[in-house]
């Protein structure tokens, strides 16, 4: 990580925050948030990380801007609209800490974990996103008993399917963000053939555990919030919800989960879930 990619790296990071907040696809906060991340995240593995990261930013974007009637409908849940910097680092912070040790230790098990983070991140985005707008009611993915549209751990058929399709996205994505980040190298522009066997088998490495990785991590996601994410109970509306206060401005009390496993945390778990596996499997087909 040297001045001259973080200058650069500041400088994206910084146009692509503000268009989205003025787009009001983050809050200031978020905008700060992202900032932080596009600059680190370009600091440490240059064009490669951040044609990944951008693979994981602008479809999510795009896509929570499909259907937004229906959306603005959704008043239980707190993690639609505008993104602030606690949603950014959630689907980012594992991420980006993954791209810094790359940085410092070439290891490729930490591009790895780098992109196995958001492929998890994009995979529960697209099915967050697609799954909310699904005909059918979804159904708890623990139970499969039906829950209300846009509440944790619920799962349809559409947004599974997102899912998968998002994981193979940042799967594809991650072969040519991977291998360029491998062989431009961290400190060297320049491209070297003597590097290019290596860079042929990230990207076979990157075709089994990235999707895998970001699939599981958007499972864990679901498990987590049917299982131990809080959900609360507004008794002036007699809703159950996610979020404290409810929409309606009163207080809420939590009637289910672990005290202080909000969405957030939960999200956090998932992309280092994918993270882990990813590396995982690259440790283990490489060894």
């Amino acid at each position: 990580m040297n001045p001259r990619d973080l200058v650069i790296g500041a400088a994206f990071a910084g146009a692509i925050a503000l268009f989205a907040w003025r787009a009001h696809a983050l809050t200031r906060s978020g905008a700060i948030a992202a900032f932080a991340v596009g600059t680190l995240t370009y600091a440490s593995g240059t064009v490669g990380f951040t044609l990944v990261l951008l693979a994981f930013f602008l479809p999510s974007v795009a896509l929570s801007r499909v259907g937004r009637a229906r959306k603005r409908e959704l008043i239980d849940v707190g993690k639609l609209g505008a993104r602030d910097a606690l949603q950014v680092l959630a689907n980012g912070g594992v991420a980006t800490g993954c791209a810094v040790a790359w940085a410092f230790t070439h290891d490729p098990r930490w591009a790895f974990a780098f992109a196995g983070a958001y492929a998890a991140a994009t995979a529960d985005t697209w099915g967050t996103e697609i799954g909310t707008l699904a005909k059918r009611q979804p159904h708890s993915i623990l139970t499969l008993r039906p829950v209300a549209t846009g509440l944790s751990g619920g799962i349809t058929l559409p947004g599974t399917l997102a899912e998968i399709a998002g994981a193979l996205w940042i799967g594809l994505i991650g072969i040519i963000g991977i291998a360029l980040a491998y062989v431009l190298g961290t400190f060297d522009v320049g491209f070297s053939v003597s590097k290019a066997p290596a860079a042929v088998m990230v990207q076979v490495l990157a075709l089994v555990a990235l999707p895998l990785g970001g699939i599981a991590g958007a499972t864990l996601d679901s498990v987590l919030g049917a299982a131990a994410q809080e959900l609360r109970h507004c008794d002036a509306c007699d809703r159950a919800c996610e979020t404290d206060p409810h929409v309606c401005g009163n207080r809420t009390r939590r009637v289910h989960g672990l005290p202080g496993l909000s969405n957030d945390v939960v999200n956090l778990l998932a992309t280092a879930a994918g993270a882990a596996l990813a590396a995982g499997i690259v440790n283990a087909l490489h060894s």
